[in-house]
């Protein structure tokens, strides 16, 4: 029966914390391309003991490239704000930014030992696309769902 060790990927990109969100944005954009033909669109976020801390994914960045006020009910395109004028303002804060600022905290992960089947129930009731596998706090795997769904149903053993 497969584990976490048989399906997770062992070549991920972390980036420390008190990193700048350029250089987040930078790893990103250049992100590997899994053998399912996916592109990695998140990096683990790491301390100085190398423990997780959180997870910079796409969607982090970019809702964090809005302004704060479409936070608070409003919709964009009511505004009749002029979004080209802000929009270079917008992207300079935002790369300004430390990692730490914009991550997404309190990051679940699995164990290198846990089933496969139990992995995905947690991915699937929690909506995540990806699932940090840890040892002692420290990031030694990522299993993503598209790896799962790929490990299924393209003509495992």
């Amino acid at each position: 029966m497969p584990f976490a060790k048989d399906i997770m990927v062992n070549s991920f990109d972390v980036i420390h914390k008190d990193a700048s969100v350029e250089e987040a944005i930078e790893k990103i954009a250049a992100g590997k391309v899994r053998h399912t033909g996916h592109k990695t669109i998140s990096l683990l976020v790491i301390d100085d003991f190398r423990k997780l801390t959180g997870v910079l994914t796409m969607f982090d960045i970019l809702y964090h490239l809005r302004p704060t006020f479409l936070n608070y009910g409003v919709d964009g395109d009511e505004l009749g704000f002029e979004w080209d004028a802000y929009l270079e303002r917008f992207i300079e804060d935002l790369k300004a930014k430390r990692v730490e600022q914009i991550m997404s905290e309190n990051v679940i992960g699995a164990d290198v030992d846990e089933h496969l089947m139990v992995i995905l129930d947690r991915m699937v009731k929690n909506k995540y696309r990806r699932l940090p596998v840890l040892d002692s706090g420290r990031p030694v795997g990522v299993v993503y769902i598209s790896d799962i769904y790929a490990y299924l149903f393209s003509g495992r053993k």
